[in-house]
This record gives structure tokens, C-alpha cells and sequence, in this order.
């Protein structure tokens, strides 16, 4: 089994002696990886919108300086406490994991025990890490909508910001599960990636946002994923069928909500947050399973556009940030093909 050597390779957001924010790849010291009980070699991780803003001042999402970014892992116990033993395929997400705690862009990472989800059978640490936070927030909106009553044949699902990470794997999600998925995107050019995922139908951007003197529009959606917010997050639920909810996760629209009570007191809709951070890790670890199974979603092989190393990492986060990304950047991180 690997031993945690005294130091390794990481890519690391600092500040300067004038407060002036660098990104670089570094050696880092094992001492300085926090506290934690399980040692893990990381071999994956994923480029997150949430890892662009930590990695930027403006961004104001890092909690510490320095850190190591990486909001999702995927590896192998160096060495742990008694049922995570040397060698277990485990994967970890959210809570402090790349915001205030050192994360996955690191060659080894020190978590907490309870932040870490063993690998279900079937599923390795690069596939982990191509469904990864986003799709993990796309599962876990699709079982909040199905709680609330959801179910296929009951009427179109809309996904807005489809082409996100979030948004391409909650369309396979629901298209997998018979779903008629209609799918918006601010890009026209990845109508036929959305389709391929089992988009039914594939609008623009322009068609769910824009403001609107009307509290309630004509009835559309049987459910809805956003993860948008803002205007498009407005338009959803006042378009909502009556009954029906919409699962929001997004604020890259905007963090004000222009909307009004009635589709909620005349309507009877339903808005339900979805935080896949804070998330406990027993319904954490339940919803991964069941992405090996009920919950896998279409198209994973082709979600993946990118697979960088660390030093490759800078670019991708500024792609990010400019809204130039589709689909799932993956992070090789130790040594990995």
C-alpha cells in the first residue's frame, strides 16, 4: 500500500505579501494537510464552477489561504480508521472539502471520517469523478422532485442551464428514467450533445428568462431542474403546472428571485433548495448507490470533454468561470490515464 510522503504535488490559491491572489502547482507538505482521520491517495477529481470562484479573490468562496481547491475526490486509503482500511476505493464531496478545508487538487488529501463515501460496487474512482458534485446535485434534485410526486407520463421536465454539469446530468438522469426531458441552453451549439443525453426537446436560453408583468404564465412544466436562478428561476415557477415543484440549485443567473406568492397560494408549487454540500453523509452515501443503479444517468461516456493534470488546471478554471466549458473537465491527478 502507499505510504504519504513528506511532500507531494498540489495546486495550490495563495495570496502574496499585497494581497494579490496567485494560482500554482507546488509541493505541499503532509503536515500541512489538516486534520482528519483518513488519509487518502487521491487519483481523480473534477473541475467545478464552485473550484473557479475559490480560485479567484472576486470569487469569494476560499475560507483560508493557502488552499488546495477541489470540491470532489476520488481515491484510495492511505490509511484510516477501523472499516476504512488501507486500500478502500472511496470518494469524498461537499462540507468544507476545497472552501476551507484542503481538497482534491492534491495528490493526497486528509479528510474527516464521516465526509467519506466508500465506492459502491460497480462504480470506479474515474467514473465517480465524472458524475462527481454536479451529478451527484442532479440525482439528488431528480429524488427530492420524485419525493414530492413526480413521476414519468405525467408531463415534460424542464432542465435549464442544460449544458452545465449539473444540468446534462440531470437530463440523463430523467430521460433515463422515461422522463420527456426538454432541455434549455444558452448554447446553441449543444443541442445534438443534449439530445444524445435524451433531450426530447432542446430551447434557448431566452425562451425561460426575461422579466414578465404577468405573476402566472400558461402552464407548462410537470417538474423542473434549475440551475440557473434568477429571471429563468422566476419564469419556472410561474409556468409550473399546477401541483408541481422544481428542484433549484443554480445561482449563475442571478441571486435575487423577482417572483411573487402566486404560484404558490394559487398554483400550490412547490420551490425545493437543493444543497448537495451540507448533505448528510447516510442519504449521501444511499444516493451514490443508487447511481450505480436506478439513478445512472444516459451519456456518461460522452460527458467528459476534457481530462487535465494539475498543471493543466489554470485554463479550465478561467473556461469556467467565462462560460466557455460543456460538459464534465476531469482531473487526472496522481499519475492517472
Amino acid at each position: 500500500m502507499p505510504h504519504v510522503p513528506d511532500t507531494f504535488t498540489a495546486f495550490v490559491v495563495d495570496k502574496t505579501g499585497d494581497d494579490k491572489v496567485i494560482r500554482e502547482c507546488r509541493r505541499f507538505a503532509a503536515a500541512d494537510l489538516g486534520p482528519g482521520e483518513v488519509t487518502v491517495r487521491v487519483a481523480w477529481s473534477g473541475v467545478n464552477y464552485k473550484d473557479a470562484l475559490a480560485s479567484t479573490e472576486a470569487g469569494k468562496v476560499a475560507r483560508r489561504y493557502p488552499l488546495v481547491p477541489g470540491i470532489d475526490l476520488a481515491g484510495e486509503v492511505v490509511d484510516g480508521p477501523a472499516g476504512l482500511a488501507p486500500g478502500t476505493q472511496v470518494l469524498a464531496h461537499g462540507y468544507d472539502l476545497g472552501v476551507a478545508h484542503h481538497g482534491g487538487f492534491s495528490e493526497y488529501a486528509r479528510v474527516p471520517a464521516d465526509w467519506i463515501v466508500p465506492l459502491p460496487a460497480g462504480l470506479d474512482a474515474r467514473t465517480a469523478m465524472t458524475i462527481g458534485t454536479a451529478g451527484f446535485t442532479a440525482a439528488l434534485s431528480v429524488h427530492l422532485l420524485e419525493q414530492r410526486g413526480l413521476r414519468p407520463g405525467t408531463g415534460p421536465v424542464l432542465v435549464t442551464g442544460a449544458s452545465g454539469g449539473v444540468g446534462g446530468v440531470a437530463v440523463g438522469i430523467l430521460a433515463a428514467r422515461g422522463y420527456e426531458v426538454v432541455a434549455s441552453s444558452g448554447k446553441p451549439e449543444a443541442a445534438a450533445y443534449l439530445k444524445g443525453l435524451g433531450a426530447a426537446e432542446v430551447i434557448a436560453r431566452a425562451e425561460t428568462g426575461g422579466q414578465s408583468s404577468r405573476p402566472l404564465e400558461r402552464e407548462r412544466w410537470a417538474g423542473a431542474v434549475d440551475c440557473v436562478g434568477g429571471e429563468t428561476l422566476a419564469y419556472v415557477l410561474r409556468t409550473l403546472r399546477y401541483g408541481a415543484a422544481v428542484a433549484a440549485s443554480g445561482n449563475t443567473g442571478g441571486a435575487q428571485l423577482p417572483t411573487s406568492v402566486f404560484p404558490f397560494i394559487l398554483r400550490g408549487a412547490a420551490l425545493l433548495g437543493v444543497d448537495s454540500v451540507r448533505c448528510p453523509v447516510e442519504d449521501r452515501r444511499a444516493l451514490w448507490r443508487r447511481m450505480t443503479g436506478d439513478l445512472r444517468p444516459n451519456g456518461l461516456d460522452t460527458t467528459v470533454t476534457d481530462v487535465v493534470g494539475l498543471a493543466g488546471l489554470e485554463p479550465e478554471l478561467d473556461a469556467i468561470l467565462a462560460g466557455r466549458k460543456r460538459g464534465r473537465t476531469l482531473v487526472a491527478v496522481s499519475g492517472q490515464e
